[in-house]
């Protein structure tokens, strides 16, 4: 622990760390919260599944093209557009009674514009600390970002089933304000500069690593919100059980991540870390109670933070800082997709088989994501002995004849 504690004590690590973590915690609330508030509304999962489905679209166009533009007009500028665009049709999406079709277009206006703080701080960390530190702090800021995708959950649902969906989504509004204005303020949005991308947008998704890395996000990402989905439809809309499930995978995840996420990462890495997150999600799928449920969930949740730390650190080493931006905003948009994609499935099935469906579905994406993590495992830098800092951008010397 004596490395993360080094890390926190770096100026302005700390800091970051908790202004990102507070302006992305949405990301893991509005899932479940569309979830819980169209169900409420429609009395159907699979009109829920629409406007999440909606949602993912604009995620998909809007998560590298967001992270592009901050190289050409600054993160400060793109952050606080997006962040007051997508506030706004989050508000309308908890406060208008309208059809169907407008809250799928209300989602797709909130993916669309969602912020992309997450390709922001990545971009960050390299010039933050020293390359001896930098895997560490990717599995540092995974850990904090399984509270985002476990804990985020188990804060919505609380107060979704407790007060009301409206509430619910109005806390994920709060979070995305109040967290942007604090990432905002941090000097080092000042201090770093992305440099302009000389490649076409896409381009950086010829680099197998971040190709791999976005594909395996979406896929684990999708069997948490599953998972979450399922968890929720298990234990009642009115109950306090699914919440502390929850919070019981967030706890597993953090510690695994804090245990695990900093061990060198070689080919094989991130198959090893998909195949006990598999393994967590095939027990919860034929768990008969809450202690069951709760105990496969640890399981899963022991490797959750340690494969997105592998996943990061991949990226990082294998894209020239100029593209880091873009490369983690694929990345967090396959992961973004993943939890639209998970829920909307999971609403599907869940409305035709019950909550097993859902933790079906859970163990399929999880079974995929080891698939392809096992299958492209070369694509995989093998960072054992050397840093994840990014390639460094070259320019042309000119040279005066003598």
């Amino acid at each position: 622990m004596n490395v993360y504690t080094d890390l926190l004590r770096t100026p302005g690590v700390a800091r970051i760390i908790a202004a990102q973590l507070t302006a992305r915690f949405p990301s893991g609330m509005l899932s479940l919260g569309y979830l819980l508030h169209m169900e409420h509304l429609f009395h159907s999962y699979g009109a829920a599944g629409l406007v999440l489905a909606a949602t993912s679209v604009g995620q998909a166009v809007a998560g590298p093209l967001t992270s592009r533009w901050m190289g050409v007009w600054g993160m400060r500028p793109v952050i606080i557009l997006t962040t007051a665009v997508c506030a706004a049709s989050m508000t309308a999406i908890a406060f208008l009674e309208t059809e169907l079709w407008v809250y799928m277009v209300l989602g797709l206006v909130c993916g669309l514009s969602y912020p992309p703080v997450q390709p922001a701080v990545r971009t960050i960390y390299p010039k933050m600390v020293n390359s001896r530190q930098l895997t560490p702090l990717f599995s540092l800021d995974a850990s904090a970002q399984e509270l985002i995708w476990i804990a985020g959950p188990v804060v919505v649902t609380f107060v979704s089933t407790q007060v009301s969906t409206v509430a619910g989504i109005g806390l994920s509004i709060a979070f995305l304000i109040v967290g942007g204005l604090w990432f905002l303020t941090s000097p080092e949005l000042g201090r770093v500069r992305i440099p302009r991308s000389k490649r076409k947008l896409g381009v950086v998704l010829g680099r197998p690593p971040v190709l791999l890395a976005t594909v395996v996000g979406f896929l684990v990402v999708g069997s948490c919100a599953a998972i979450e989905a399922g968890v929720v439809a298990e234990f009642g809309e009115g109950g306090a059980e699914a919440g502390i499930v929850l919070a019981i995978w967030a706890v597993a995840s953090l510690l695994g991540g804090l245990g695990f996420g900093h061990l060198p990462l070689g080919p094989w890495a991130l198959a090893r870390r998909t195949l006990v997150i598999f393994l967590g999600t095939a027990l919860a799928a034929v768990a008969w109670d809450f202690w069951t449920v709760a105990i496969a969930l640890v399981i899963a949740g022991l490797c959750l933070a340690p494969a997105l730390a592998a996943m990061f650190a991949m990226v990082s080493a294998s894209v020239r800082f100029s593209d880091t931006a873009e490369a983690y905003g694929w990345v967090g948009t396959g992961q973004l997709i993943g939890a639209a994609a998970g829920s909307a499935v999971a609403g599907f099935l869940i409305d035709a088989r019950g909550p097993d469906g859902a933790f079906w579905a859970s163990a399929a994406f999880a079974a995929a994501a080891l698939a392809v993590a096992a299958a492209f495992h070369r694509a995989i830098p093998d960072l054992r002995g050397r840093d994840a800092s990014p390639i460094p951008d070259t320019e042309p010397v000119p040279v005066t004849p003598s």
